[in-house]
């Protein structure tokens, strides 16, 4: 007897039962925010709680990745090298060749998700995103790093495993239905407590998210959860992976404070070096873009720099990978002055080389190995050339964390991480002096911290986290303004005291012949000539008493360029023209009050938005919610004429006064599933056609809404 197995059938059944049980799964933890506030937890006690289950996820994220970059260096150094046997020890150089190839073969086949490289794109999602991470990026960058350090590329696991713990934390709270506000949070605390569980430095991965990840913008409940998360992930570190420092050292003498400008000098010394490591770094990036752009192979490229990498680490073993164990040698005093000299130069090279060429890594690790390679060339010649005797371990370590801050411009993490990585206090002055003063000099030198320019190279703008920002987004011919009262030059003194008398203007704006805005005349400068009137009332027109330094603004400028003027020149209200004709036409007048009525707005608008994020999530299609008697929230499906347009060139505000709570996007994944994101209404949004406007504003509104656009 045959039995024949409809195998189509068979596939199409499991993919069925997985999806319901994807689904079950997602729905029971969607409902966890419904059984805390249930349970009565305060919101503090809600959000402790999250905080502690982010830290706890990212902590094993970190861990699973540590022994993931352990097992495949096991597996090139060790069975590759095996299988290469016929070459002797000259295979070591093939090992960097072979991740760089397969590396590149990644990237050839993920483009996408190969772009979204490293801690930057952290920076973006929590920026400009709500803190959205994809998934599958996630395990991108999990498994290009594992391959490219443990086959003996010259980076560190610091940056990657930032990028995992923020796409962890993105993801469980996708799971759990958190607004993107909160989402935003804990995927910047994911970050954080990955690079606390990496390197069993709490404090330090707290300072890693606010001086990069969130660009220094400090925010209490940001910090709450960020410290939680931290503490959380460290705990796990310390469970699984012990609670050994990573380098090992013995202070053998208290550091002289008669000899703390030695160690500004080293913080100096080591902000040059820095200066000098990011524009290599800045050269190699234009470079590498520039082959790339010229149609050379990729996979060549990446092969032939893993091939360098391998001949430089055949004669000097000390560059392959992360390095700590190198640092430690430098730390004992294993190596030569001749051999920490090369082996700074080569991974102070190497690392800009293969990051630029695409190698999938951080820079952390390598700025501690420069560092600590810098410090003891320091001593060296500090002793050998000019009789200064220093502590040599404090100088190398305080040489690392002034490399770390320079590289980075991270101060505060730079010092935290060092001191907590050793323990010691006793160099806790000289350290502080020392990144400081690299730090500073860096900043000086790039106008702004590395992370921050890398950004605007890329065209991204960040803005504080605040309720100003919202104004750089609105453009002033986006919104209605005040009639302007104006007269021609050539007003005689009685017709002007007769139209401050009929209107309760104190301001008219004086215009030319051609309508173009030449001053303005305030009333408490008609005032002092009444006493002359009969004197004056025929000889003086407008020209003669106006005040020909008018402050005008161009219609095509933000809320934010006004609000600036009008501080800066202490004004109440400001006229805006419009310059995109031959002949300068005036649009009317901007007031200050306009400006707080819009960002009083914008406020409540971003509050309710939050508050209403579970319910808007499984708002079904065209349902409305009822909001008051006038105003609702509906979800309307993106008319075929907004297809392709941005949000702000759609004008959707300007034209019926309602506001673009966010975008629901309905996909089939590719393995058949559903899915639903949610994305915030940024200005520069282009609509698909499978998206869903969240739409909040008065009844008559929305139907007029409906009625002409869709």
């Amino acid at each position: 007897m045959k039995v024949f197995i409809n195998t189509n059938h068979t596939f199409k059944v499991l993919k069925e039962k997985l999806k319901k049980s994807l689904d079950r799964f997602q729905t029971s933890l969607s409902a966890y925010p419904r059984i805390i506030r249930r349970t009565e937890l305060t919101d503090y006690a809600a959000f402790s709680f999250f905080s502690v289950l982010i830290g706890m996820a990212a902590g094993f994220a970190a861990i699973l990745f540590h022994n993931a970059i352990e097992f495949f260096n096991s597996v090139f150094f060790e069975q590759t090298k095996e299988g290469l046997y016929f070459l002797g020890s000259a295979a070591v150089i093939l090992l960097p060749a072979i991740g760089m190839l397969i590396q590149a073969l990644m990237i050839k086949f993920a483009p996408e998700e190969s772009k979204r490289k490293g801690v930057y794109e952290v920076v973006k999602a929590v920026a400009t995103k709500g803190g959205n991470i994809k998934f599958r990026t996630t395990l991108f960058h999990f498994c290009a790093p594992v391959i490219s350090i443990g086959s003996g590329v010259t980076l560190g696991p610091e940056g990657p495993a930032a990028q995992i713990g923020g796409g962890v934390a993105s993801k469980l709270s996708s799971l759990i239905s958190l607004n993107d506000e909160r989402k935003r949070i804990f995927t910047a605390a994911g970050a954080g407590a990955a690079i606390a569980a990496i390197f069993n430095t709490p404090l330090a991965g707290v300072f890693f998210t606010l001086e990069i990840i969130l660009l220094n913008d400090f925010h209490t409940p940001t910090f709450s959860a960020l410290i939680i998360a931290s503490v959380s992930a460290s705990t796990i570190s310390r469970i699984f992976l012990g609670n050994d420092s990573i380098f090992v050292f013995q202070i053998l003498e208290p550091i002289k404070y008669s000899h703390l400008h030695f160690y500004a000098l080293i913080g100096i010394l080591a902000g040059i070096v820095s200066i000098i490591f990011i524009r290599l770094d800045d050269f190699f990036r234009k470079s590498f873009k520039r082959i790339y752009e010229s149609n050379y192979s990729q996979i060549i490229v990446m092969v032939s720099v893993g091939l360098i990498i391998g001949i430089a680490g055949y004669f000097y073993k000390e560059i392959f990978g992360i390095g700590y164990k190198a640092i430690n040698e430098i730390l004992s005093e294993q190596l030569s002055v001749q051999v920490v000299l090369i082996i700074f130069l080569l991974k102070f090279i190497l690392v800009p080389i293969a990051t630029n060429a695409g190698a999938f890594g951080g820079l952390f690790a390598p700025s501690l190995f420069l560092g600590a390679s810098f410090g003891y060339l320091i001593h060296f010649i500090l002793l050998s050339f000019l009789g200064i005797k220093l502590e040599l371990s404090s100088v190398i370590l305080i040489s690392m964390g002034a490399m770390l801050g320079g590289i980075h411009t991270i101060p505060i993490t730079a010092i935290m991480m060092v001191f907590e990585m050793t323990q010691d206090y006793s160099f806790i002055l000289p350290l502080m002096l020392a990144i400081i003063s690299s730090t500073l000099l860096v900043q000086i030198a790039l106008k702004g911290t590395v992370h921050k320019k890398k950004l605007e190279k890329e065209g991204f703008s960040f803005q504080q986290n605040d309720d100003y920002s919202v104004l750089n987004e609105i453009k002033i011919e986006e919104i209605p303004l005040k009639e302007i009262q104006s007269i021609n030059e050539n007003t005689s003194i009685t017709a002007i005291i007769s139209k401050f008398l009929e209107t309760p203007e104190n301001v008219l704006y004086v215009t030319d012949d051609s309508n173009k805005l030449v001053g303005f005349i305030q009333e408490k400068e008609i005032r002092p000539i009444l006493n002359d009137y009969e004197i004056i009332k025929d000889v003086l027109v407008a020209k003669d008493i106006s005040n020909p330094n008018v402050i005008s603004i161009d219609s095509k400028s933000s809320l934010d360029d006004a609000l600036r003027l009008m501080m800066k020149f202490n004004l109440t209200e400001i006229p805006v023209v419009d310059k995109s004709h031959e002949i300068e036409i005036i649009s009317g007048i901007l007031t200050l009050q306009e400006i707080q009525t819009i960002l009083s707005k914008e406020s409540f608008k971003n509050q309710f938005t939050s508050s209403l994020a579970t319910e808007l999530k499984t708002l079904q299609l065209r349902q409305t919610i009822k909001v008051s008697d006038e105003y609702s929230v509906k979800e309307i499906k993106v008319p075929d004429t907004l297809i392709g347009k941005t949000l702000s060139e759609a004008r959707i505000r300007n034209k019926f006064n309602i506001e673009v709570l966010m975008i629901k996007k309905n996909k089939t994944s590719i393995d058949g599933l559903s899915e639903q994101k949610i994305i915030t209404a940024e200005p520069n949004y282009k609509f698909e056609p499978e998206d869903e406007l969240v739409l909040f504003g008065k009844d008559e509104n929305l139907k007029k809404f409906e009625s002409e656009v869709t």
